[in-house]
């Protein structure tokens, strides 16, 4: 039987009001006296249901409406449409109850007090959230052991780099251990090796407290290692919600058949009729191709290469999730 959802959203929209005028100081004074003003929809019509457990990637490009919809979740800003549910809360109502089960990672914006050590803003936390000395000690060790965050804590914030302070930031934002997780670019601007463990690190908390986490990230890395489901909007409006495989499924018709020759081939005259029997020739030098071809053809168009040319080595391979993810974009087609 399936669970209920711990995060519901039904037509959820944003639409903000913002003014506009000429340049020019003439069209300043006459801005004070006939202010014009036009509305620009953020968010419109969206509706998912995510359930306890789940970590869902949250795509799409910038401006797309992803931050305006996470910060409604989180109670930062009211809709003009719709209705939303998080743990049985409304969020913009911004119980208390509430607030102290959720969490808004933002990786371009501070918690963290920045002149004083990390340890005495967490200190702060534990005020601000009510968390007993006991489950504060447990937690906090829990957290500096995962995140190896022993050198750190006793730093101010200032005196940190990035993917040290991220991971502070991280650690402050589950000392109240919340069920539900807003992670808003939690590895921008990180070294591959920092992203790789923030991942190792979300993967962990959510298996471990079973947290409900919607992830935006552009580094297609995270998604994949991750979310097995993704949600896609575009221009505030909600164009593809299920599995990350099937997203390739639907948006990206071809595969990638990859060849290695035991022999040099481009002298040989291949590439004439190449493009008519096996498919589009991507690339193509005298050690091997690169064809793309209609997944309907794959099995076909593998054998007829393997039969006709002296082939060493053959691999097949989906697109890569940031060619698919540009593909939804360009097409602008919900499901």
């Amino acid at each position: 039987m399936p669970s209920t959802p711990i995060i519901s959203v039904e037509n959820l929209g944003k639409t903000y009001t913002v003014p506009e005028r000429e340049a020019g100081v003439k069209a300043a004074v006459v801005s004070l006296f006939n202010r014009k003003t036009r509305d620009v929809q953020a968010v419109r019509d969206v509706s998912f249901d995510i359930h306890p457990g789940e970590i869902v990637g949250f795509l799409g490009p910038n401006g797309a409406g992803k931050t305006t919809t996470m910060k409604m979740l989180s109670g930062l800003l009211h809709p003009t449409a719709g209705n939303a549910s998080v743990l049985g809360f409304t969020p913009w109502e911004r119980d208390r109850a509430y607030l102290g089960q959720m969490t808004l990672i933002m990786g371009q914006r501070n918690q963290l007090q920045w002149d004083i050590p990390v340890i005495d803003s967490y200190q702060l936390f534990k005020a601000i959230f009510r968390i007993s000395d006991a489950d504060y000690k447990q937690r906090l060790d829990e957290l500096i052991e995962w995140l190896e965050l022993q050198s750190l804590i006793n730093k101010p914030a200032r005196n940190l780099s990035l993917g040290e302070r991220m991971k502070c930031e991280i650690a402050g934002s589950l000392l109240h251990q919340p069920r539900v997780l807003y992670l808003d670019e939690p590895t921008i601007g990180l070294d591959i090796s920092m992203q790789r463990k923030i991942r190792e690190f979300v993967a962990e908390y959510n298996a471990r407290t079973g947290a409900a986490v919607m992830l935006t990230s552009h580094y297609m890395a995270d998604v994949e290692a991750l979310c097995e489901r993704v949600i896609v909007i575009h221009h505030g409006t909600l164009l593809y919600d299920g599995d990350l495989h099937g997203l390739v499924s639907r948006f990206s018709p071809f595969k990638t058949i990859a060849i290695e020759f035991s022999e040099p081939m481009v002298a040989n005259g291949q590439l004439a009729d190449a493009n008519d029997r096996y498919g589009e020739i991507v690339s193509a030098n005298d050690t091997g191709w690169e064809v793309r071809v209609p997944k309907s053809e794959t099995a076909a168009v593998a054998s007829r290469l393997l039969a006709d040319l002296p082939v060493a080595d053959l691999t097949i391979s989906e697109p890569p999730i940031e060619e698919v993810i540009e593909q939804v974009f360009a097409t602008g087609v919900e499901t």
